[in-house]
């Protein structure tokens, strides 16, 4: 019962969080805005970094010179993959789950990256998230992303286990669509999806965190099995935390594809770096999401 209501609770505030990214003072655009817009991509070189080593059982360390290219004071701690998944509540029948942190143990600092909608496609954030090995799961809108799945694919494959998932077709608010609209922007990014990148996803994300038991019935129809939610989220240079003031152990962290037209000028870099940055202050390690569950 605990966790059932620390579930609710932590639902509720993500969606609330979500909603007010439009909102505070370090926020961004709107993202209707950026379904109708163009984003600029940034062609400038950049030197080559070595190879990151492979994990290994304790904390898997990124290159030795990657994290100084690209502007942290010290390499990224990963952490590796668990010998036992965290159980998980199952969900009701018919539904999916429902999932706003990973149930680690107390002690185990690790937290999870996740990028959502797919505006930005800047040919020098593939290079960094190679570099740094990022594990990030990555939920696209169609009608942002698309216009170059290739991008996306491009980081999934770049040998740091990123992986692809939905977030609709148009980036709706899905509490305000009948059962059957909601299953069509579901549904119809599954099959999007899978006919660009062979497989469909098993794993989704409503846009602005907002959802209703029709949300969950139709993601189940459109062969979802995780509804993934998140608890904190990085906003130009800081984390916003949907309760408390610091990040918790198996916390989601929401970021998004965006550029410098809704980040006030900040690039899709300099974002990654703080955020990584505020991660490293903090004293936590990364893990692959879907390592977990």
């Amino acid at each position: 019962m605990r966790y059932a209501r620390r579930l609710v609770a932590g639902t509720l505030a993500a969606g609330a969080l979500a909603l007010s990214l439009t909102g505070c003072g370090d926020s961004v655009d709107p993202i209707e805005r950026m379904g109708r817009k163009a984003t600029e991509e940034r062609t400038s070189p950049s030197p080559s970094a070595p190879a990151s080593p492979s994990g290994t059982a304790g904390s898997a360390v990124a290159g030795d010179e990657a994290y100084r290219k690209w502007g942290l004071n010290a390499p990224v701690q990963y952490a590796p993959k668990p010998a036992v998944k965290p159980q998980i509540p199952p969900a009701k029948p018919g539904r999916v789950q429902v999932i706003d942190r990973i149930p680690v143990p107390a002690d185990d600092k690790v937290v999870f990256l996740t990028f959502d909608d797919g505006a930005e496609k800047n040919p020098e954030f593939l290079k960094m998230a190679a570099d740094l090995k990022l594990p990030i799961s990555m939920f696209l809108t169609d009608n942002i992303a698309s216009s170059d799945y290739g991008h996306f694919e491009k980081l999934r494959d770049n040998g740091s286990n990123s992986t692809i998932n939905n977030h609709t077709l148009t980036h709706p608010n899905l509490k305000t669509l009948s059962f059957a609209a909601q299953k069509k922007e579901i549904c119809g990014q599954q099959e999007r999806l899978e006919k660009r990148f062979g497989t469909k996803p098993t794993r989704f994300r409503p846009p602005y965190g907002n959802y209703n038991d029709d949300t969950l019935r139709a993601a189940n129809e459109c062969g979802i099995s995780q509804l993934l939610l998140w608890r904190v989220s990085m906003q130009i240079n800081n984390f916003q935390y949907a309760e408390g003031s610091a990040l918790k152990p198996g916390d989601i962290i929401l970021a998004h594809f965006r550029g410098p037209a809704e980040l006030k000028g900040t690039t899709e870099i300099e974002m990654t770096t703080r955020m990584l940055q505020r991660i490293q202050e903090q004293g936590y390690r990364i893990g692959r999401l879907e390592d977990y569950l």
